[in-house]
């Protein structure tokens, strides 16, 4: 009898353009924390509440007091990556791609590629890559987001790579030959036969 995992293997195998969360057992990045631990508990709980403030501001559609949240909370804390993935969304938001990207490097930086905010802010830097044509340094930011668990980083790594697209086709037709031979046969193979 397979596992969870092995079924969430075998669907990513098989459908690795599933819609996100639907391959159980897939996505890890829920679980992924990012390490604050060398901050002190006062200024962390000081820049939490800013950063909650400026996601709240951002989401009603006041950028700039959103911008202004983010950057105090980055003065207070300047080396917690946190602030500066919120800041690049919001400078995102804005159409300040270049600033975006720059706060999104100095995220994926300051956490180490490692923790909930990296993923995050690998993930929005490979979407801004992507449209900007820069499809090989996309790919990197999906797979290393992928590898921290994110399952929409791993299906946008995948349409990326086009040996891997190509391999998933073959084997899909594969697969449908071995479940359907009759009706994966041309015309001409089918009257060849008699």
């Amino acid at each position: 009898m397979a596992s969870e995992h092995d079924r969430a293997v075998l669907q990513a195998i098989f459908s690795p353009n599933t819609p996100f969360g639907d391959v159980p057992g897939l996505d890890q990045e829920q679980e992924l924390t990012d390490n604050d631990s060398p901050f002190n508990v006062d200024s962390l709980r000081q820049v939490k509440d800013l950063e909650t403030r400026g996601v709240s501001a951002a989401e009603a559609g006041d950028l700039e007091a959103a911008l202004q949240l983010f950057g105090q909370a980055i003065r207070i804390l300047p080396r917690r990556a946190s602030a500066y993935n919120n800041r690049a969304q919001t400078l995102r938001l804005q159409g300040n791609t270049p600033g975006a990207l720059e706060d999104l490097d100095r995220a994926v930086s300051l956490s180490g590629g490692q923790g909930r905010t990296a993923c995050q802010a690998l993930v929005q830097r490979g979407l801004l890559r992507r449209l900007a044509g820069q499809d090989d340094e996309a790919r990197q930011d999906f797979q290393k987001a992928a590898a921290l668990g994110n399952e929409f980083a791993r299906q946008q790594a995948v349409m990326l790579n086009p040996y891997a697209a190509l391999c998933n086709k073959m084997l899909q037709q594969v697969i449908g030959k071995l479940r359907n031979p009759d009706m994966c046969e041309s015309p001409l193979e089918a009257q060849s036969r008699y």
